[in-house]
């Protein structure tokens, strides 16, 4: 694979120094800048799968007429929370 470049960007001198602030020991800005691509473009198509995700999900809906309520999935999501909160106080002991 034949490798390419990134546009060069031009940033004030304080974005440039708050990116050095917080290198890690051995890591160059360009690898912290590299990261920072690949983090976003992760996090961009996640987002896109999931509003891919919902957006199936409300025409099937529509489709069938089969819809929960917003109070059962809250309780239903409020029993999970409560299940993972005590799942984790049982273990810290």
């Amino acid at each position: 694979m034949k490798n390419a470049t990134l546009p060069p960007l031009r940033v004030d001198s304080a974005l440039r120094s708050a990116a050095e602030s917080v290198l890690r020991e051995g890591e160059t800005l360009s690898g912290f800048v590299l990261e920072a691509v690949r983090l976003n473009i992760e996090r961009r198509q996640a987002q896109r799968e999931f509003i891919a995700r919902g957006l199936l999900a409300r025409e099937e809906a529509r489709a069938t007429g089969d819809y929960v309520s917003a109070e059962d999935m809250l309780a239903r999501l409020d029993a999970s929370l409560a299940r993972a909160r005590s799942k984790q106080a049982s273990g810290a002991q």
